[in-house]
């Protein structure tokens, strides 16, 4: 039963970050191959902008959009900050000439990572909560037998959906330390 916990719920989360650091090094190995290094000085714009695009998931859940629906924009999210966070990972290379764009890629690193723990603890206790609730409707519990016994569980799943607090400071401190990355390359940058 551990096993299969393990390698059904912390497995692919580490499979996902790994994949990014994966997918990050062989682009940059193979810039590095093509002496094309250059071109990742530019992949943090399309990086950034995908990021910012997959707030569309954000603003459909704040009722700021509605013209989606949210799991389809949710998936959307999930996709576009991966690519995004890839291109930004390029774009940081191994080149460690700029703290403030170093914090920024750890903020998103961790962001990512905060990003990823949401996404797995919600789709376990969802899961759970419905496994639980699906097996007292077999034993023939009525409707309110089964939100009595599952009242605690329905506590706990609506604390876990409160991650999204603890998500978006992450967010908002990777934005800022991005922003202050993007306006002193702006300020820095050799205007020739």
């Amino acid at each position: 039963m551990q096993a299969r916990l393990f390698s059904r719920e912390v497995v692919p989360f580490y499979l996902s970050l790994m994949a990014l650091g994966v997918a990050a090094l062989l682009c940059d190995a193979a810039l590095h191959l093509l002496n094309a290094v250059w071109v990742g000085r530019w992949l943090g714009i399309p990086g950034t902008l995908l990021i910012l695009a997959s707030l569309g998931y954000s603003l459909r859940k704040r009722k700021l959009i509605r013209s989606v629906q949210t799991a389809k924009l949710l998936r959307l999210h999930e996709y576009m900050a991966w690519a995004g966070s890839l291109l930004v990972l390029v774009h940081a290379g191994i080149h460690f000439n700029a703290i403030l764009g170093w914090l920024a890629v750890c903020a998103m690193l961790i962001n990512v990572a905060s990003g990823l723990t949401g996404k797995f603890l919600l789709d376990r206790s969802r899961r759970r909560l419905e496994a639980a609730r699906q097996k007292m409707r077999e034993q023939g519990l009525s409707h309110e037998q089964l939100a009595e016994r599952t009242y605690w569980d329905s506590l706990t799943f609506d604390a876990v959906k409160q991650w999204r607090s603890v998500h978006f400071p992450i967010t908002l401190a990777f934005a800022v330390l991005a922003v202050a990355h993007i306006v002193a390359v702006f300020l820095f940058w050799g205007w020739r």
